[in-house]
């Protein structure tokens, strides 16, 4: 039997899938903190008007780089939340791989952070998927 992972266990898939992404934006990364929570917060759920908070499976907070200054004063990290209940929810519902599912919301939070468009974000994510494929062989290859 399958057991889903705890809040450490997914915060571990999520720096392995962190180590996954393309080195040039993971060379801008560095000073976002990664953060699981169970589910986003309740300030969150009513700013983006969600129906439930299995409606979101990540989230950037922060100022992207596109909009960041010299000048601006910083009161907080950076930070992209993946919420791991919802996380779990879709996978179960749609049977995708679990760590494949985890860099798919952790690439496309990263492109928020660069002020990316979702076109962008998807071109990153393909671009990440051809090099995990390279450095993952299948089984039984080779």
């Amino acid at each position: 039997m399958i057991t889903a992972p705890g809040l450490d266990e997914l915060e571990a898939l999520a720096l392995e899938a962190l180590a996954t992404v393309p080195e040039p934006l993971r060379a801008h990364v560095g000073n976002v903190a990664i953060q699981v929570e169970e589910f986003p917060d309740d300030e969150v759920v009513r700013d983006m008007e969600l129906q439930t908070p299995f409606d979101l499976l990540g989230l950037y907070q922060g100022i992207p780089l596109d909009r960041q200054s010299l000048h601006d004063v910083r009161h907080d990290l950076d930070r992209i939340f993946l919420y791991r209940r919802p996380l779990l929810d879709y996978w179960c519902e749609t049977g995708e791989d679990l760590r494949h599912l985890i860099r798919h919301v952790l690439i496309h939070e990263i492109g928020h952070h660069f002020g990316l468009s979702d076109a962008d974000m998807e071109a990153l994510e393909a671009q990440a998927d051809s090099e995990a494929a390279v450095r993952t062989p299948e089984p039984g290859a080779g």
